[in-house]
């Protein structure tokens, strides 16, 4: 990774060349999705089976998106009990975390005598888009269901890709019948959005949609906004790690890496104090490129960290599975900046305002404070960010490209509704009512003056 003094000229260059990952940069998409979505609006299930074949390779009739109550056990043998387990546990801390997110109608009387106050109800139904393709994601599944569920959503349909064999991945959807998904559709991309958003005649009409993808799955949700409800329009994953001194730098680069295996856009940042940390990061990124990880402990009496010498490599590590990608990605977009003090650090980040901020200091806590912009913080060595990915229990559906700044994880609050209320008596009504009417006449809005005026007269 390239090595930077941080000042305002790199901070410049870097926020303007992670801009460029923004999903609304790629306007040369948008033609090919209003495409899909008009074809998906005027002709229903006919263009989702056209594009189905298209774009997945499998030809599928009408009567076979749905996923059948078959499939989803036979889904359950194909999964293992220790991962069906560890579903299961995560599932009980993602409630656990969710669920004091919940929020309460209530209802207060003024001082006039007036009642006022708000009603919360959850959406009716929402649509869960889960990729498929290349990998499989229940744990989107658990993350973006959960809050829907503990909410009150009363439907929750989930739509995602099919293989070549017209079958939906088994861990995703055994994750499905566990988080609580009512019916799953084998559909994906910009189809799959425009199906949720339109309705079709087997798919039903969402509210609200929920869920990452790729690019046209983004434009697809920003362009069905308004018709129905989006989450976000997420860009690519990021990371990045503030650290000084004390940091342990093969903690720090395996994190950095951890991130940029999701995508060749994704960004890994490592804003230090310590210039031989950088240094130190930087040989443990080459290592872990060109030798291996470790699958478990290595015995031998070289210190593995720092040497060369260690004659059980071969036995004890594998290659990374997405090594390609994970170089792509820190050629294009991994960051190691130097700082001149753990202040200007911290002012950098809050800039910055990663989806995931790791914070590997001496005080990680007091540093915490100063943090106003992050999608998720992770404090400490052994807070490291895949823990929050799958188990810890907050949400990972975090948002992304600085938009930390005005945007919060995905929540409980993302399914409810607010509805105010609002009861006057006559008495009560009397007692403003002169404010109102004067309010009115000063916005010439005689009609609005005259509404409260008749009720008098």
């Amino acid at each position: 990774m390239r090595i930077q003094r941080l000042n305002k000229v790199s901070m410049k260059n870097l926020q303007e060349h992670l801009l460029k990952r923004n999903p609304s940069q790629y306007q040369e998409y948008e033609k090919v999705v209003f495409q899909i979505l008009n074809h998906v609006k005027e002709n229903g299930d006919e263009a989702i089976l056209t594009y189905t074949e298209k774009f997945d390779g499998v030809k599928l009739y009408a009567d076979q998106l749905l996923v059948s109550e078959k499939e989803k056990f036979e889904a359950y043998e194909d999964v293992s009990k220790e991962l069906l387990m560890v579903m299961r546990r995560a599932l009980v801390n993602i409630r656990e975390f969710h669920q004091k997110q919940k929020q309460n109608s209530w209802f207060d009387t003024n001082k006039n005598g007036g009642i006022v106050g708000q009603r919360v109800t959850p959406i009716n139904r929402v649509g869960v888009y889960v990729p498929g393709g290349r990998a499989a994601y229940p744990s989107s599944v658990l993350m973006n269901v959960v809050p829907a569920k503990i909410a009150g959503v009363k439907e929750i349909i989930m739509v995602t890709p099919p293989n070549k064999e017209g079958k939906i991945d088994s861990a995703t959807l055994v994750a499905a019948k566990e988080a609580g998904v009512d019916k799953i559709y084998k559909v994906g991309g910009a189809q799959g959005i425009g199906a949720m958003a339109y309705g079709t005649e087997t798919i039903p009409k969402v509210d609200k949609i929920v869920g990452p993808g790729n690019i046209y799955v983004a434009l697809s949700k920003k362009a069905v906004y308004g018709l129905v409800s989006i989450d976000s329009i997420a860009g690519p994953s990021e990371i990045l790690i503030l650290a000084d001194g004390d940091a342990n730098p093969t903690y720090v680069a395996a994190d950095l890496l951890s991130q940029a295996e999701h995508d060749e856009l994704a960004s890994s940042i490592l804003i230090t104090t310590c210039e031989k940390l950088a240094e130190n990061v930087n040989k443990e990124l080459e290592r872990f490129l060109s030798r291996g990880i470790f699958l478990e402990p290595c015995d031998c009496s070289v210190d593995t960290q720092a040497s060369e010498e260690c004659t059980c490599y071969e036995q004890k590590s594998t290659t990374l599975s997405r090594r390609e990608i994970i170089k792509k990605s820190l050629d294009n977009y991994g960051y190691i900046f130097i700082a001149e003090e753990l202040e200007q650090a911290i002012e950098a980040a809050n800039e910055i305002a990663s989806e995931h901020l790791e914070i590997m200091t001496k005080n990680p806590f007091e540093v915490m404070t100063k943090i106003q912009n992050a999608g998720a913080i992770f404090l400490g060595d052994y807070s490291s960010e895949p823990l929050g990915d799958y188990f810890a229990g907050p949400n990972h559906v975090l948002p992304t490209n600085g938009t930390a700044k005005f945007f919060s994880p995905l929540s409980v609050d993302d399914f409810i509704k607010k509805t105010s209320i609002i009861a006057y008596s006559k008495e009560a009504l009397s007692e403003v009512r002169e404010d109102v009417e004067k309010f009115a006449h000063a916005e010439q809005l005689t009609a609005h003056a005259n509404a409260i005026k008749v009720r008098f007269d």
